[in-house]
């Protein structure tokens, strides 16, 4: 195999989950059961990566959200990778957008970050259980003032 353009597109990690499951689905309605040894390792890769992806934000994400977090990205000046990031991670902290935006400290004022923040927050869905646990925590705290 030769790779003509390595740099030809960058996948998000909600591509590669939806290609994966896509595959997996095709393989099951096959029904194929003899396989090669090369073919039992890309079956281990897939799981994997699967098993690890299937962890991530992306497992929420469809690809409407996809293309409205894309088009709400525009007015941030960011990268293609820095946009990736962002849209695979879903961070929540001002440092976490430190660590995946590039000299964000010159790049980016507070208010940019908050406005950022709330994008991600409002566009990408997270764990539906994690957001429970924080609105139930946060509604604790303030019971207990």
């Amino acid at each position: 195999m030769e790779v003509k353009d390595a740099n030809a597109a960058l996948l998000s990690n909600f591509e590669v989950f939806q290609l994966l499951t896509d595959l997996k689905q095709q393989r099951k309605e096959s029904g194929k059961s003899k396989q090669s040894s090369g073919q039992q390792n890309l079956n281990t890769i897939m799981y994997e990566t699967l098993k690890y992806i299937s962890k991530t934000p992306c497992r929420y994400q469809s690809p409407e959200t996809v293309k409205e977090f894309l088009v709400a990205m525009k007015s941030h000046k960011l990268t293609k990778a820095e946009k990736l990031q962002l849209l695979n991670h879903r961070p929540v902290t001002a440092v976490e957008i430190q660590l995946m935006v590039e000299e964000s400290e010159e790049r980016l004022t507070e208010e940019q970050i908050e406005s950022l923040l709330q994008t991600v927050a409002s566009i990408l869905p997270g764990d539906p259980e994690e957001q429970q646990r924080d609105s139930a925590m946060e509604t604790e705290g303030r019971g207990g003032q």
